[in-house]
């Protein structure tokens, strides 16, 4: 009886050393070079699919884990061994899922050995196998184009990446499983790194879907030399490091006026809409050996929706240095005004801006009330979605989520500087004085 891939790895992976030195030496090199198809001699146990059957595999990972390549190598499998299969391949926008999905170096024409390697029709979103298996490609921002086509199997890549304004991601989930109505055993498996988003935690409170976490570190013979070594010294035990690197779902903390769901649901990749104001707020150190400075760029949209676009906060910085990036800030943003804190030396911090660049358009502010007092009008105004991340900010997210109500701060560092700086920003945009309309009598 002729033995399946997956027993014939197994019997290479058993034999000990120089018994399999002896069989590679053997073969040819064509079959050398077919051996690196042959995806269980390589993976590592967390990248292969559950031996128990299961409608929803969701892999649960940081990055430089090969969850890319495990999806790919599951969805190759499946075409090669089903000639019906019709599977939905679904990412963050359809410019991911071709580049990172189908074209990427873990994609599936990558991976694909000679001769089964399916056919891409980019115009169609299409690819096509030799056994006459199809993928289409989906993006979760337009979830109603998921509503209606039918699925055999699907691969949801970088689920937590997916947009979560208005309810596309669960909506693009909810049509996708409403379409798996196709072959014996409809099922799909999840790629993706931790992040705090409804979505993903809907699926880890499913008993039925069967969760592989893992960590950077279980596929590091794969990866480059110092990687490993730079990662851990520079992330370390910080929460971007237990999120990225250890495949972490970093818990919110009791009371916290930010939460991960909410900062979460008010991301998007870019600014949406034109900038009309653009200011630089800076929360200046009280020394150069101490805090960071925080500086934090914000901007008003055409669509009255303010918007956080950059975080150059700098770390134990002189007043030359952290004076210097507000500059930098300001003209790379072409910003309209620099808000600084005044409570540390109002002189001091004007002049020191001053000396950076003469024309900053500058103002000082005073603080009355504590950082957490001040944060709670803000943390109001994200959750009347007047705000808006255009991108991720790990830093200036943790110490947003560790502003308690009642005053205390419980995030990373001594202080948080970076979100007093976001407040002094988003305060100036959407919070100053506004003028009261009235009636004039003739």
């Amino acid at each position: 009886m002729r033995k399946t891939a997956a027993e014939r790895a197994a019997y290479l992976i058993a034999l000990k050393p120089r018994a399999r030195r002896a069989l590679l030496a053997k073969m040819s090199i064509i079959q050398q070079k077919r051996l690196r198809h042959y995806w269980h001699l390589w993976a590592h146990e967390g990248q292969l699919p559950p031996p128990s059957a299961w409608s929803v595999w969701l892999i649960l990972a940081e990055r430089g884990f090969g969850k890319t390549r495990a999806g790919a190598e599951w969805v190759r499998a499946v075409a090669e061994a089903d000639p019906a299969a019709r599977i939905a391949l679904v990412a963050a926008s359809l410019p991911e899922a071709r580049s990172v999905m189908v074209e990427g170096a873990s994609g599936l024409l990558a991976i694909a050995p000679r001769g089964k390697r399916p056919k891409f029709e980019p115009s169609r979103r299409r690819l096509v196998w030799p056994s006459g298996a199809q993928a289409m490609l989906y993006s979760a921002g337009e979830p109603e184009s998921l509503r209606g086509p039918q699925h055999s199997h699907a691969w949801c890549d970088e689920l937590a990446k997916w947009p979560q304004v208005g309810g596309r991601a669960e909506a693009a989930w909810d049509n996708l499983q409403l379409g798996l109505r196709l072959g014996n055993l409809p099922c799909v498996v999840v790629t993706t790194t931790p992040r705090a988003v409804p979505l993903l935690r809907r699926l880890l409170g499913n008993d039925e879907v069967v969760t592989t976490r893992g960590s950077t570190f279980a596929n590091k013979a794969n990866l480059a030399r110092g990687f490993i070594r730079s990662v851990q010294k520079q992330y370390g035990q910080t929460s971007l490091g237990r999120q990225e690197l250890n495949g972490e779902l970093i818990e919110d903390i009791e009371g916290a006026l930010w939460t991960r769901a909410m900062l979460e649901t008010c991301r998007e990749n870019a600014a949406s809409s034109p900038p009309v104001r653009v200011v630089v707020a800076v929360d200046p150190p009280a020394s150069a050996t101490g805090d960071a400075c925080g500086i934090v760029v914000c901007a008003l949209g055409e669509d009255g929706i303010a918007r956080v676009l950059a975080d150059c906060s700098v770390e134990k910085a002189s007043p030359e240095t952290w004076a210097r990036a507000v500059a930098g800030a300001a003209q790379a943003w072409s910003a309209d005004r620099v808000v600084a804190e005044a409570n540390q030396g109002g002189a001091m911090v004007a002049s020191v801006l001053r000396a950076a660049e003469i024309s900053l358009p500058l103002k000082l502010v005073h603080a009355a009330r504590g950082k957490v007092a001040r944060a709670e009008p803000v943390a109001a105004l994200y959750e009347a979605g007047r705000v808006r991340h255009a991108g991720i900010f790990p830093q200036l997210e943790d110490e947003l989520c560790g502003l308690i109500a009642g005053g205390r701060y419980e995030g990373p560092g001594r202080s948080p500087d970076r979100a007093d700086a976001l407040v002094w920003g988003l305060s100036e945009l959407l919070l100053g004085r506004r003028t009261t309309p009235r009636i004039l009598l003739g």
